[in-house]
């Protein structure tokens, strides 16, 4: 090395950027291969100096030499600390320039600090200082100073946040990421451990097994309220799926044949499982997502409060003053429960804004609420439904919901779709995290009766009397002491807030979404009624009509509702033809439908199979007279229109553009198609769409087309694993029609008047092309 570096030449000036090009080179050439000095700062400490003011190192490799020579165990870290605050010092406000998003000061140089920090060893140097306790061979392990953990701490995750790289080598060692998970049981670096958990997890490549942790089970258990919620943030990261981009555009070919390829359950699933076993975990996250919080003194500036500390969150590293607020609360925790919130009772807490007391709140409950949706969509969404209703999570929320979750008036939001990442306010996040929750919680469960409170139970049965039909038995059976308490339920108190919404608002979308997920499943006419009473589907038909609202997302979902609300109800069609009441109405209504067959083709399927029913039951007066009076069921009558939407519908989708979000419409024509067949029109039909075929001079493209997604349709809906009750529910039709019907249009003999076969002449024939190969 001495070589390679020499001394001082006469040519000093010229040489200088070259040479100082040498001593990078050669410290990473000896990272990179093993050989060599391992760390830059066992270069000569007079070779450092001389180099060091021209390469603007600002002192940094001496210091970390100093870092290393005071910080082995025999050491009482004194000196340790000293160099590490100088050196947090150079780091820290560059850190703090990359989070502001004002780099100039750190561009201006080729080695910023953070870098010369790493370039250095200092990483390296701070995680071996932060592990060498657990190296050592004696039975007591020696403990580190916890000002000093929360200094190493600290650094890198300054070096993380400015130095790219060092996150993802931090992310490589899996010894050091599990160790980070001892150190949440100090109370005093429990935040400083959990940011930089958070950071690491979020760009490791395998996602971390909970059960590797060691005591993972006592870990979570020694936690007060607000560490578990702190804790949520790196739950959600390893108990979702990799976020691989918009989940509804991934094409359900690619999704089948990955699910083919990984059989065994995933990581993400086997994690959730894991939380589960853990005592408690599921009741304590109930009682943090329904605690209650001291309300703001005044509504009107609580938003602009809100947004005030939001900006100042997201743009400064605050860690140091929640740390303080952690230690606040910690020296508090032998008198106060922590459940009910040392949070509020901190000294510290007392002197921050009220907004801040109630920000800080909203975003502990957007974690926990997140992990408990995430864990309702999972396989083990049984007993998770079980365990949220015995801890009266619904009837939690409920009392929270005027009082924290939509005590402010709506304000407009930039529309966001379902998958779509955005930078929310806590605000926004809470209530869309809420309403995501409801969806998951009510979606063809038994269990989403718990949204009413029983005088509302009572209005449901009172309709089924009525109308002389049965009761459903998910309501016979739900068990009252776990429903709503007050005056109204939770499902009726979103259908209040959701009327108050602006046209375009975001929230528009997951309010429509959760009150869907209610309806879906088997058809309940009194559920229908419940909803109708309160004049759900006026403003639906108001904001699809009226309020010019161009949103497809909220449009997407407004129709989607409409369906669940409209279907097999004579009632619901009767109320649908005295708003839209005018030609102008009709036609505006129609045009939104044919704007997008994806995103109405769920209504379009419900008017069909509503028609279908309604036809069959010319004995009741009423029927008659709505059938006879209806202009939607009088334009899906004509078989012309039906035949117009079937030809569309199969138009637009192909085997390799099908989707979760467009497989619908593959499922609405076979609707079209097995009602066609229950009336012996089958052969009618798919000699219109070969007639439309060469109409359009393209024969047999849409045939083959049709033929492949229905070769689709059996290698994806008859899996062992999927389950096609939905289909079946949905529909009203046996799925064993649905699988008949499919077959029969499937069949390869030519002479059969009902398979596609027949209908595409021999030089256009391309059946034999198999798509469905990985």
């Amino acid at each position: 090395m001495a070589t390679q570096l020499g001394s001082e030449s006469p040519c000093k000036g010229a040489r200088r950027k070259s040479r100082n090009g040498n001593i990078i080179t050669n410290i990473r050439q000896c990272q990179i291969t093993g050989q060599g000095f391992s760390r830059g700062t066992q270069l000569p400490e007079a070779l450092l100096q001389e180099r060091d003011k021209l390469a603007k190192w600002h002192g940094i490799p001496v210091l970390l030499q100093g870092l290393h020579e005071s910080s082995h165990l025999n050491s009482d870290f004194t000196h340790t600390r000293s160099v590490l605050k100088e050196l947090s010092s150079l780091l820290s406000m560059e850190a703090m320039s990359f989070v502001t998003e004002d780099r100039k000061t750190v561009q201006e140089s080729s080695f910023p600090n953070t870098y010369t920090f790493d370039l250095f060893g200092g990483v390296d140097l701070l995680v071996e200082i932060l592990m060498r306790p657990t190296l050592t061979a004696l039975k007591k392990k020696p403990k580190m100073n916890d000002d000093l953990v929360k200094d190493c701490l600290s650094v890198l995750y300054n070096c993380c946040i400015c130095t790219e790289g060092v996150t993802k080598s931090l992310a490589a060692r899996d010894d050091f990421v599990l160790f980070l998970f001892t150190l949440m049981t100090n109370r005093k670096t429990f935040l400083q451990t959990a940011t930089l958990i958070e950071d690491i997890l979020g760009v490791k490549k395998e996602m971390i097994q909970l059960e590797d942790i060691p005591n993972l089970c006592g870990l979570v258990q020694s936690f007060d309220q607000q560490q578990l919620a702190n804790f949520c943030r790196i739950l959600s990261v390893t108990i979702s799926e990799p976020d691989l981009g918009n989940d509804d555009k991934h094409t359900l070919l690619a999704k089948n044949a990955q699910q083919k390829r990984n059989a065994s359950p995933s990581s993400a699933e086997l994690n959730q499982v894991t939380l589960l076993n853990i005592p408690g975990f599921i009741e304590r996250l109930c009682k943090l997502a329904t605690r209650k919080v001291s309300e703001a003194p005044g509504a009107s500036s609580f938003l602009r409060e809100l947004e005030d500390w939001y900006s100042w969150l997201d743009n400064v590293m605050v860690l140091d003053a929640f740390m303080l607020m952690a230690t606040d609360e910690a020296e508090l925790s032998s008198t106060e429960s922590s459940d009910d919130g040392s949070l509020v009772a901190s000294p510290l807490r007392h002197r921050l804004p009220q907004s801040m007391k109630t920000v800080h709140e909203i975003m502990y409950k957007v974690e926990v609420l997140y992990v408990l949706c995430v864990l309702l969509m999972g396989r083990q969404r049984n007993m998770v439904h079980k365990m949220l209703a015995e801890f009266r999570l619904i009837p939690g929320l409920n009392n929270l919901f005027d009082k924290l979750i939509w005590k402010y008036p709506p304000t407009n939001h930039v529309v966001h779709g379902q998958n779509e990442n955005c930078d929310c306010s806590p605000e926004i996040s809470f209530k869309i995290q809420f309403l995501r929750l409801l969806q998951s919680f009510s979606d063809h469960h038994e269990n989403k009766y718990l949204l009413l409170n029983s005088q509302e139970l009572n209005e449901l049965s009172a309709i089924s009397l009525k109308a002389n039909i049965p009761e459903v038995e998910a309501l016979v059976n739900t068990d009252r002491s776990l429903v709503c308490d007050g005056k109204k339920g939770l499902l009726t108190r979103l259908l209040t807030v959701m009327k108050r919404e602006p046209p375009d608002s975001s929230f528009r979308f997951w309010q429509a979404r959760a009150v869907e997920s209610f309806l879906r499943g088997a058809t309940s006419y009194a559920d229908q009624m419940f909803l109708l009473k309160r004049g759900l589907l006026e403003h639906i038909l108001f904001c699809i009509i009226d309020s010019g609202c161009k949103s497809r997302d909220v449009l997407q979902s407004y129709f989607d509702l409409l369906g669940e609300l409209m279907k097999f109800n004579i009632d619901a069609f009767k109320r649908f033809n005295n708003y839209v009441n005018t030609d102008e109405k009709f036609q505006m209504f129609l045009t939104q439908i044919n704007s997008s067959l994806v995103d109405s083709n769920m209504l379009v399927r419900c008017i069909v199979l509503s028609l279908d029913r309604f036809e069959s039951q010319t004995g009741d007066v009423k029927v008659v007279e709505v059938l006879s009076e209806c202009a939607l069921l009088s334009y899906m009558a004509r078989v012309e229109n039906r035949l117009s939407f079937l030809f569309r519908l199969v138009n637009i989708i192909n085997v390799q553009t099908l989707t979760q979000e467009n497989v619908s419409c593959l499922n609405t024509s076979l609707v079209i198609l097995m009602l066609a067949r229950r009336r012996a029109k089958l052969p009618f039909y798919l000699g219109v769409l070969r007639e439309k075929e060469y109409a359009e001079k393209y024969p047999g493209c849409l045939l083959n087309n049709f033929h492949n997604l229905l070769r689709f349709w059996q290698h994806h809906y008859l899996n062992k694993d999927k389950d096609s009750t939905c289909l079946e529910n949905s529909s009203c039709i046996p799925f064993s029609f649905w699988k008949e019907t499919v077959s029969v249009l499937l069949e390869q003999d030519r002479t059969s008047p009902c398979a596609i076969a027949s209908y595409i002449d021999e030089p256009y024939m391309d059946l034999d092309q198999d798509l469905l190969e990985d």
